[in-house]
Protein backbone atom coordinates (compact mmCIF):
# COMPACT_ATOMS: atom_id res chain seq x y z
CA UNK A 1 0.00 0.00 0.00
CA UNK A 2 1.72 3.22 -1.26
CA UNK A 3 -0.78 5.57 -0.90
CA UNK A 4 -0.97 7.58 3.03
CA UNK A 5 -4.60 7.66 4.56
CA UNK A 6 -5.72 10.84 5.33
CA UNK A 7 -8.16 11.01 7.46
CA UNK A 8 -10.52 14.43 8.02
CA UNK A 9 -12.78 14.72 10.71
CA UNK A 10 -14.03 16.88 12.92
CA UNK A 11 -15.06 15.61 16.55
CA UNK A 12 -16.17 17.56 19.85
CA UNK A 13 -14.83 16.91 23.68
CA UNK A 14 -16.61 14.25 23.84
CA UNK A 15 -15.21 12.51 20.74
CA UNK A 16 -18.52 12.46 18.78
CA UNK A 17 -18.52 13.74 15.36
CA UNK A 18 -22.29 13.08 14.37
CA UNK A 19 -26.06 12.30 15.58
CA UNK A 20 -28.49 10.84 13.59
CA UNK A 21 -26.72 10.78 10.70
CA UNK A 22 -25.74 14.55 10.70
CA UNK A 23 -23.02 16.87 11.94
CA UNK A 24 -24.13 18.84 15.36
CA UNK A 25 -22.50 21.88 14.44
CA UNK A 26 -22.50 24.35 11.63
CA UNK A 27 -18.73 25.69 11.10
CA UNK A 28 -18.73 27.40 7.73
CA UNK A 29 -14.34 27.31 8.14
CA UNK A 30 -14.22 23.76 9.46
CA UNK A 31 -16.39 22.71 5.53
CA UNK A 32 -14.08 25.17 3.98
CA UNK A 33 -11.14 23.14 5.40
CA UNK A 34 -12.69 19.76 4.48
CA UNK A 35 -13.71 20.78 1.23
CA UNK A 36 -10.01 22.48 0.55
CA UNK A 37 -8.00 18.99 1.76
CA UNK A 38 -10.31 16.73 0.00
CA UNK A 39 -9.93 18.71 -3.25
CA UNK A 40 -6.82 20.43 -4.08
CA UNK A 41 -4.33 18.38 -5.92
CA UNK A 42 -0.61 19.24 -6.95
CA UNK A 43 -1.14 17.61 -10.54
CA UNK A 44 -4.41 19.18 -12.12
CA UNK A 45 -4.93 15.95 -14.00
CA UNK A 46 -5.53 14.05 -10.90
CA UNK A 47 -8.31 13.99 -8.08
CA UNK A 48 -8.70 13.32 -4.59
CA UNK A 49 -10.21 10.03 -3.82
CA UNK A 50 -12.81 10.16 -0.66
CA UNK A 51 -13.61 7.00 1.22
CA UNK A 52 -16.91 6.87 3.10
CA UNK A 53 -19.22 4.26 4.70
CA UNK A 54 -22.80 3.99 3.47
CA UNK A 55 -24.60 6.42 6.33
CA UNK A 56 -21.55 8.71 6.11
CA UNK A 57 -22.67 8.88 1.70
CA UNK A 58 -26.56 9.43 2.86
CA UNK A 59 -25.66 12.21 5.45
CA UNK A 60 -24.55 13.96 2.38
CA UNK A 61 -27.25 16.47 1.75
CA UNK A 62 -28.55 15.13 -1.91
CA UNK A 63 -27.61 17.91 -3.78
CA UNK A 64 -24.07 17.90 -2.88
CA UNK A 65 -23.95 13.82 -3.71
CA UNK A 66 -21.28 13.43 -4.98
CA UNK A 67 -19.07 15.59 -3.59
CA UNK A 68 -17.45 17.52 -6.22
CA UNK A 69 -14.07 17.30 -7.73
CA UNK A 70 -12.85 14.33 -6.18
CA UNK A 71 -13.47 10.55 -6.78
CA UNK A 72 -16.31 9.29 -4.35
CA UNK A 73 -15.90 5.52 -3.19
CA UNK A 74 -18.87 4.41 -0.86
CA UNK A 75 -18.24 1.31 1.25
CA UNK A 76 -21.57 -0.90 1.07
CA UNK A 77 -22.30 -4.77 1.23
CA UNK A 78 -26.11 -3.32 0.89
CA UNK A 79 -26.47 -0.77 -2.15
CA UNK A 80 -28.05 -2.51 -4.83
CA UNK A 81 -27.54 0.67 -7.44
CA UNK A 82 -24.46 2.73 -7.08
CA UNK A 83 -25.14 6.55 -7.39
CA UNK A 84 -23.91 7.95 -10.56
CA UNK A 85 -20.48 9.34 -10.24
CA UNK A 86 -19.50 6.68 -7.43
CA UNK A 87 -17.63 3.87 -7.14
CA UNK A 88 -18.80 0.91 -5.20
CA UNK A 89 -16.50 -1.30 -2.62
CA UNK A 90 -17.21 -3.91 -0.10
CA UNK A 91 -14.63 -2.97 2.27
CA UNK A 92 -11.71 -0.44 2.87
CA UNK A 93 -9.32 -3.27 1.80
CA UNK A 94 -11.42 -3.52 -1.76
CA UNK A 95 -11.30 0.19 -1.81
CA UNK A 96 -7.22 0.78 -1.78
CA UNK A 97 -7.01 -2.24 -3.98
CA UNK A 98 -9.50 0.27 -6.27
CA UNK A 99 -7.71 3.06 -5.92
CA UNK A 100 -4.16 1.40 -6.49
CA UNK A 101 -5.10 -0.47 -9.38
CA UNK A 102 -8.07 0.66 -11.32
CA UNK A 103 -8.29 4.20 -10.43
CA UNK A 104 -4.21 4.43 -9.82
CA UNK A 105 -3.39 7.16 -13.22
CA UNK A 106 -6.11 9.28 -11.71
CA UNK A 107 -5.98 9.66 -8.03
CA UNK A 108 -2.85 12.00 -6.23
CA UNK A 109 -4.51 11.74 -2.23
CA UNK A 110 -6.47 9.12 -0.95
CA UNK A 111 -9.20 10.62 2.26
CA UNK A 112 -11.39 8.73 4.56
CA UNK A 113 -14.21 10.72 5.78
CA UNK A 114 -16.08 8.86 7.48
CA UNK A 115 -18.10 7.37 9.66
CA UNK A 116 -16.89 6.29 12.87
CA UNK A 117 -16.05 2.31 11.62
CA UNK A 118 -14.14 3.43 8.81
CA UNK A 119 -11.92 5.88 11.22
CA UNK A 120 -11.81 2.72 13.30
CA UNK A 121 -10.40 0.75 10.72
CA UNK A 122 -7.92 2.85 9.47
CA UNK A 123 -6.61 3.99 12.51
CA UNK A 124 -6.00 0.39 13.74
CA UNK A 125 -5.44 -1.56 10.20
CA UNK A 126 -1.86 -1.70 8.99
CA UNK A 127 -1.90 1.65 6.65
CA UNK A 128 0.13 4.66 7.00
CA UNK A 129 -2.33 7.23 7.76
CA UNK A 130 -2.38 11.28 8.63
CA UNK A 131 -5.38 12.23 11.18
CA UNK A 132 -6.31 16.14 10.07
CA UNK A 133 -8.70 16.82 13.35
CA UNK A 134 -11.15 19.84 13.19
CA UNK A 135 -11.10 19.43 17.25
CA UNK A 136 -14.32 21.67 18.17
CA UNK A 137 -13.63 22.72 21.78
CA UNK A 138 -17.66 22.59 23.03
CA UNK A 139 -19.90 19.51 24.45
CA UNK A 140 -22.65 18.25 21.73
CA UNK A 141 -25.09 15.38 22.23
CA UNK A 142 -23.65 13.14 19.92
CA UNK A 143 -24.50 8.55 19.19
CA UNK A 144 -21.23 8.94 16.61
CA UNK A 145 -18.10 8.65 17.66
CA UNK A 146 -14.27 8.81 16.50
CA UNK A 147 -12.08 6.40 18.41
CA UNK A 148 -9.42 7.39 20.93
CA UNK A 149 -6.42 8.56 18.79
CA UNK A 150 -3.80 6.16 21.27
CA UNK A 151 -0.52 8.16 22.10
CA UNK A 152 1.27 4.53 21.37
CA UNK A 153 -0.09 4.58 17.77
CA UNK A 154 -0.36 8.34 16.98
CA UNK A 155 1.75 11.85 17.35
CA UNK A 156 0.95 14.96 17.33
CA UNK A 157 2.72 16.52 14.76
CA UNK A 158 3.17 20.47 13.76
CA UNK A 159 0.61 21.47 11.36
CA UNK A 160 2.08 21.41 7.86
CA UNK A 161 1.61 24.68 5.63
CA UNK A 162 -1.99 24.40 4.53
CA UNK A 163 -3.44 24.21 8.06
CA UNK A 164 -4.37 27.02 10.17
CA UNK A 165 -2.65 26.76 13.62
CA UNK A 166 -4.48 29.68 15.37
CA UNK A 167 -7.78 28.93 17.48
CA UNK A 168 -10.57 29.53 15.63
CA UNK A 169 -13.83 30.92 17.07
CA UNK A 170 -17.54 30.67 14.94
CA UNK A 171 -21.20 30.79 16.13
CA UNK A 172 -19.50 30.79 19.57
CA UNK A 173 -18.00 27.99 18.96
CA UNK A 174 -13.87 27.70 19.58
CA UNK A 175 -12.38 25.34 17.47
CA UNK A 176 -8.44 24.28 15.79
CA UNK A 177 -6.91 22.18 13.70
CA UNK A 178 -4.73 19.26 14.84
CA UNK A 179 -2.82 16.74 12.84
CA UNK A 180 -1.81 13.46 13.79
CA UNK A 181 0.76 10.91 12.38
CA UNK A 182 0.82 7.18 12.41
CA UNK A 183 3.91 5.78 14.23
CA UNK A 184 4.51 2.92 12.24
Amino acid sequence: MAKKLNLVVAACNNNGIGINGNLPWRLKKDMEFFKKMTSDTINPDKQNAVIMGRKTWFSIPEKFRPLKGRINIVLSRELKEVPTGVHIARSLPEALSLVETELSDLVENIHIIGGSSVYKEAMAGPYPCRIYLTRVLKDFECDTFLPEISDEKFTKIANPDNVPVELQEENDIKFRFEVFEKVC
